[in-house]
């Protein structure tokens, strides 16, 4: 009997398939998003170095997504750089 925190094998299985269909870009596209609301949360708290690396994390992903979303991207990643230098002012 598998633990309540053990998924089954074939839930392992329906996993993967579904993190398999999942594009690149989308992927990196959404890790993007999730790392700049990190960075923004953390300059709110002041939590500087925190904020550097998801900012730095972001700076490497966003290379990586082309066409419009690629440039949406950048925009935000100079708007967090702006916002870190802003706060590593203060």
């Amino acid at each position: 009997m598998a633990d309540e925190g053990t998924p089954t094998p074939e839930e392992l299985q329906a996993l993967q398939e579904q993190f398999a269909s999942l594009g690149v870009e989308e992927f990196l596209v959404s890790a993007a998003s999730t790392l700049a609301s990190l960075a923004y949360a953390k300059l709110e708290r002041g939590e500087l170095a925190e904020a550097q690396k998801a900012i730095d994390a972001f700076a490497a992903l966003a290379p990586h997504v082309g066409g419009d979303l690629g440039g949406e991207l950048r925009l935000a990643l100079t708007g967090l750089q702006v916002a870190y230098a802003e706060a590593a002012s203060r």
